[in-house]
């Protein structure tokens, strides 16, 4: 699973990528298609030795909101349909774990809601394409878990993964300079801001630009080996940081914050004491890095960001609802829910149903209150077994050092984000790993 190339000429050819979509765009669809075709053939050729599959899904991932807003995507699941294809090739080479059942079971507790959106009396929707929507997500979360679930990965290798998911974010987020290089200029209020954000979804940018901050975070701290590789990847942790801020969406800014935070936290407890020293100066650092970033969002946003934050309009008047009206959404759900405790409203079918009985077209963002209200007890046992699961596992695997955040950034982003993009459901997916981390050897005297 060795990255060949330099990691240093990789950043450059992503950064030129960026460059030749922006006056290309037609390349983007050609691009989508040229992923899962190499990655095929790479597969193929290393018979999944070293759970290359990763490697390919892990850049999927990161590509995915690129490929988006671009218009390179064929479908809004392509990178969905194309992860889950992936976790099935590998399991052909690789097999899966036989303790991976219980992800089978909650597969298997889908299906009810499934049943009561099949036989609904709505004759105005396309019962596919709202179960493909809804469901593609939980079905692409449980796959990756199969795959997953106690494969055995050096942390050397799950490094390699990282850098998979992190270059694709690279060219996201040189593409976004090129869209739109003055900040200053668009900003005019402290909604979301679709300039900042390559004129798509604020959201789902934020999202991926946030699990960037947290990429290039841990490889600036575990594998900057040279000053010159601190600078580059110092550079990037601000360059990704300073465009996720600027999208005005802070769900993701949020929980690339949590990540980091998670990471310190569980690398300082695991530490010796003369290890936990240098991380204590590496946490100032961060925060005086993380200061000013915030200070020159601040100064070319002019001052707008700090109002977005602190829950204000552009006139410095504190809004009435803290979640962009997402609240509203939750609790209709939660009502849904109290009147289908068991089966549910059917998969799919929430946003129909909360329009005609409380006037809501939106869909909705929390996909915590969409289980309940769609799949009723069934979707209250799936929860269970997404939250009990990686924690039975880490408990007896503690050198996934990652854990934390991988679980915080799917628990954080399914709750403002849903599972819109394919980024939360192979992230989760990560957590189950059993991880050993490595160690150089010694050299012979």
């Amino acid at each position: 699973m060795k990255i060949k190339l330099s990691y240093t000429f990789l950043i450059l050819i992503h950064a030129i990528l960026a460059l030749i979509v922006f006056v290309l765009p037609f390349l983007a669809k050609i691009y989508a298609l040229l992923i899962p075709i190499v990655g095929f053939f790479i597969v193929y050729q290393t018979k999944n030795k070293n759970n290359e599959v990763l490697l390919v899904s892990a850049y999927l991932i990161g590509i995915e909101v690129f490929l988006r807003m671009t218009n390179g995507n064929l479908n809004n699941e392509y990178v969905k349909f194309c992860t889950i294809f992936f976790m099935f090739y590998g399991m052909i080479y690789s097999s899966f774990s036989k303790n991976a059942f219980i992800y089978w079971f909650f597969l298997f507790l889908l299906i009810p809601g499934i049943l009561v959106t099949a036989s609904s009396e709505y004759f105005d929707i396309d019962v596919r394409k709202v179960l493909v929507f809804n469901l593609s997500g939980p079905v692409c979360l449980a796959i990756c878990a199969i795959y997953m679930f106690e494969r055995k990965i050096s942390s050397d290798n799950l490094q390699s993964v990282m850098v998979a998911l992190g270059l694709p974010i690279v060219t996201t987020t040189v593409y976004l300079f090129l869209y739109n290089p003055s900040v200053h200029d668009v900003v005019t209020g402290t909604q979301s801001n679709f300039e900042t954000s390559g004129g798509f979804g604020p959201n789902q940018v934020s999202t991926i630009l946030g699990l960037g901050m947290f990429v290039f975070f841990t490889q600036l701290i575990l594998y900057s080996k040279s000053r010159a590789m601190l600078l580059i990847n110092g550079f990037l942790v601000i360059f990704i940081t300073y465009r996720a801020i600027v999208t005005f969406s802070r769900g993701g800014v949020i929980t690339g914050a949590f990540m980091i935070v998670s990471f310190l936290m569980l690398m300082y407890f695991y530490a010796g004491a003369r290890n936990k020293a240098k991380l204590g100066f590496v946490m100032i650092i961060t925060f005086l890095m993380s200061l000013g970033i915030w200070t020159y969002s601040s100064l070319q946003t002019s001052g707008l960001i700090n109002k977005r934050y602190a829950n204000q309009d552009a006139m410095g008047r504190t809004k009435k609802d803290r979640l962009g009206g997402r609240e509203e959404i939750i609790d209709a759900e939660f009502k849904l829910f109290l009147d289908s405790p068991v089966f549910g409203v059917g998969a799919g079918l929430g946003k129909k149903v909360r329009n005609e009985n409380f006037g809501m077209q939106i869909a909705s963002h929390n996909e915590i209150t969409r289980m309940l209200a769609e799949h009723g007890l069934f979707g209250i046992f799936g929860l269970l077994i997404l939250f009990i699961t990686p924690f039975i596992l880490y408990f007896n695997n503690r050198q996934n050092l990652y854990f934390l955040s991988f679980f915080g950034f799917w628990l954080l982003t399914i709750n403002h984000a849903a599972m819109r993009i394919a980024a939360p459901a192979f992230v989760y997916a990560l957590s189950l790993l059993s991880v050993r981390i490595t160690t150089p050897e010694k050299a012979e005297n």
